[in-house]
């Protein structure tokens, strides 16, 4: 699973991506700070089993010890795997600003998460001005990927709709085609349905190329936008303003720059914070100086108005909600829900909903799935067989020969 951040220059995404990641990378007030793609880790944010555990009285006066992610009063923090591009300009899918090396570094992506400048004070190329259109930002970078998925079709189109008109699958030659961009069979189906197109695919148009580009690319690749430089005054009205605008497309308020500082200042352990939490805990009063009181207290009123800095829940948003991933742990053992070091929980794996228990032993190992036997589901005792579809939250123990 990836993620992806795309956007135009200058809007905060790299200060997103550190904010997210914590990773070293350029910021900087200038277009195209960011060249090569950054690819780093973030995490999405989970009540870790061990609560469930506990309750239950299966788990007593023990602590879960993550070997990945961490976990923290009983919220765990799963790794998933970030990339930021550089900056996308209108006319990326033509080269121009680099885009298409850009737009490349983009095929793996799962979930895109735009981020736009919410005061309106970026412009389309990156620089400062006023009372920008934040409309057009959403709608020409969704413009220009559909055309660079169109583009890589039409590359071949011709060649691929006569093997198509040969063999009868026009879905699998065109899957094949997009099998880079991770799109899938079953969403190339669904776009020639829903679009009522020719089997035939010689009598295709240009119009006919974009539209079902556009189509797969929803279903593959959606966008989610966050609303970055929302702790900025002229924000909150634009951005209730494109939530009316786009009513089908999730928009978050956002604030990179205050998710950034929570984190750093929690690193220095000036603060208690976890990423996601509407507020925070001043730790050591004393040593923190007449500006950063203040910056902190104008975060507070951020947290206040939006309920977080919006950054965790746009991470979540991608996985569990537009991926539709659950957590499992997988333990060896079943009655003390740890390894053979004793690590209680010491993993949680991200799994598509649906998933099984097969599925999560092929997941951990090969092997493992190659010599799978039965599982057992921890929490309840039940035994599990190879197509048991597993739940969030599960604690599977994996039997193999």
């Amino acid at each position: 699973m990836l993620i992806g951040f795309i956007g135009q220059p200058n809007v905060g995404k790299s200060t997103f991506f550190k904010a997210a990641t914590l990773a070293d990378v350029g910021i900087a007030n200038y277009p195209f700070t960011t060249i090569k793609a950054n690819e780093g880790v973030g995490f999405v944010r989970v009540k870790c089993a061990e609560l469930a555990l506990k309750e239950s009285g299966k788990l007593k006066n023990m602590q879960c010890k993550p070997k990945h992610g961490f976990c923290m009063q009983g919220e765990r923090f799963v790794p998933i795997k970030l990339i930021d591009v550089a900056g996308l300009v209108p006319g990326a899918s033509e080269g121009k600003g680099r885009g298409n090396q850009f737009l490349d570094d983009l095929r793996e992506s799962d979930v895109l998460i735009q981020v736009i400048d919410a005061s309106g004070q970026t412009d389309e190329e990156g620089n400062p001005t006023q009372d920008h259109d934040l409309a057009a930002d959403i709608v020409f970078l969704e413009r220009e990927i559909d055309l660079w998925i169109r583009q890589i079709l039409v590359k071949s189109w011709k060649t691929l709709a006569r093997k198509a008109a040969v063999d009868g699958n026009l879905a699998i030659q065109i899957t094949n085609q997009l099998s880079g961009l991770k799109i899938k069979e079953e969403d190339v189906k669904h776009a020639i349905s829903e679009l009522n197109l020719e089997n035939d695919a010689r009598k295709w148009n240009d119009l006919d190329l974009f539209k079902f580009a556009k189509l797969v690319r929803q279903k593959s690749k959606p966008i989610i936008i966050a609303a970055n430089k929302a702790d900025k005054p002229e924000a909150k009205e634009k951005i209730e303003s494109l939530k009316q605008q786009f009513p089908d497309i999730l928009i978050i308020p956002c604030s990179a720059e205050s998710e950034l500082a929570l984190r750093e200042a929690s690193k220095a352990d000036l603060i208690s914070y976890l990423p996601g939490d509407n507020g925070f805990e001043i730790k050591q009063q004393e040593s923190l100086s007449e500006q950063q009181k203040k910056a902190l207290n104008n975060i507070n009123k951020t947290l206040q108005i939006y309920g977080s800095t919006g950054i965790q829940q746009c991470l979540n948003e991608a996985v569990f909600s537009f991926l539709n991933y659950i957590v499992t742990y997988p333990v060896e053992s079943e009655s003390h829900f740890c390894d053979s070091q004793g690590n209680v929980l010491p993993d949680a794996i991200l799994l598509p909903s649906g998933s099984t228990a097969l599925d999560l032993a092929s997941t951990i190992h090969t092997d493992i799935g190659k010599n799978f036997v039965a599982a057992i589901d921890c929490k309840t005792g039940k035994k599990l067989g190879k197509d048991s579809a597993l739940k969030d939250g599960d604690v599977v123990k994996i039997m193999v020969k």
